[in-house]
């Protein structure tokens, strides 16, 4: 396994996300133990000795099930990190009720790293109203007794409530995890955030580096390239590739539900193979290729926006549809509701005055009624 150093600590640059942990799948409340309790081990007997849970994952299961396993090795021979969930503005406020009930379920006096969960546009006005719910004043002060060690905060969010985060709360963040991946360096503008952090000289905990999977299997005509410039490598092996040629990256995170997953990642990142420049231009192809397949090809030229009776940020609806169609996720449906019921796709009219001025001609009255019932 491959380490990176940390504050005073040697990192693994794998860590074992624990979101999708062997069971029923993603997000179900269900988890298998068995294979469950072997993939910790054989973290734990290969130096992966970080794992990030979460309040929600598998139900609320996912916290207590992994303090199961490792309740066998000492308390210092692995790093755990956790978050307050504050994607549900039901917890704005109960960080102190929150976090003493993830000790108990996690049976540990501290966590090593501890998170402001997936701050987005639906939340950030609540996560910077300390004076209100006081959970930014609370957690801080965790930090300060010692029962956190390191504090930062996850995004799914857009550059503008990532900048609104970190000029109320950045001096106190010590490391930001985001979605990073080859796809989104461009389709999710992973590079500003990146250069945002980078600003604020806060490293980067990766989540999703594969995309739920969605990068771990390529249709033929993509892959091609990709396994004739390295025929050694798996299309899996891309994604860790990228990310090891991105400096900032400290930590990259897997949900990995499965020992075959873990074994195949595992042998990856015991290797430091970056990219080099012809082959980070092939990446970036294959990112296009597999957007233009998905994605409504929308550039944010504001014409629709200009002819819309509703006034409708059809951009930004836009962008969203193409992360709900690109994702296995339910961030982009969060995201969502951080607009006013008059604003959103149903509100549409379906006059078409915005397909008469777009240059892209797109369907996007066919595209509202889609994302409607999605919703």
């Amino acid at each position: 396994m491959l380490f990176k150093e940390y504050k005073g600590k040697t990192l693994p640059s794998l860590g074992m996300g624990c979101m999708r942990l062997p069971g029923d799948g993603y997000g179900k409340p269900f988890i298998e133990e068995n294979e469950t309790e072997k993939m910790i081990d054989f973290c734990m007997q290969n130096a992966i000795n970080y794992f990030d849970t979460a309040w929600g994952y598998h139900g609320g299961n996912s916290e207590p099930t992994v303090a199961k396993f490792l309740q066998k090795y000492p308390r210092d021979s692995y790093f755990l990190a956790s978050k307050f969930p504050g994607y549900d503005l039901s917890y704005m406020g109960r960080a102190e009720e929150v976090f003493t009930k993830q000790l108990e379920r996690c049976k540990v006096d501290y966590f090593d790293f501890y998170l402001f969960h997936n701050v987005c546009e639906t939340n950030i006005n609540e996560y910077l109203d300390d004076e209100k719910y006081g959970d930014f004043s609370y957690l801080l002060n965790q930090k300060q007794n010692g029962r956190i060690r390191h504090l930062g905060f996850s995004a799914h969010g857009g550059m503008p409530v990532m900048k609104k985060f970190l000029e109320e709360y950045g001096e106190h963040m010590e490391f930001c995890q985001i979605q990073l991946n080859y796809l989104d360096w461009e389709f999710q503008d992973a590079k500003a955030k990146v250069e945002l952090l980078t600003s604020y000289n806060i490293p980067v905990w990766v989540m999703e580096p594969l995309r739920g999977g969605k990068l771990a299997v390529l249709d033929d005509e993509i892959a091609k390239p990709l396994l004739e410039a390295r025929p050694d490598e798996s299309i899996p092996s891309w994604g860790f590739r990228f990310l090891q040629s991105i400096p900032q990256v400290t930590m990259v995170l897997s949900g990995m539900s499965n020992m075959q997953q873990l074994t195949e990642n595992t042998k990856i990142m015991s290797e430091h193979k970056p990219l080099n420049e012809t082959e980070w231009s092939l990446l970036q192809t294959a990112a296009k290729k597999i957007t233009e397949k998905t994605a409504l090809p929308c550039t944010a030229c504001g014409y629709c926006t200009q002819h819309c009776p509703m006034e409708l940020n059809i951009p930004w609806i836009v962008e969203m549809y193409n992360e709900s169609c690109l994702s296995t996720g339910i961030v982009p449906l969060i995201r969502m509701r951080s607009l006013a019921e008059d604003k959103q796709p149903k509100a549409c009219l379906h006059c078409k005055a915005c397909e008469s001025v777009c240059p892209q001609q797109i369907a996007i009255s066919d595209m509202m009624t889609e994302f409607a019932k999605k919703l």
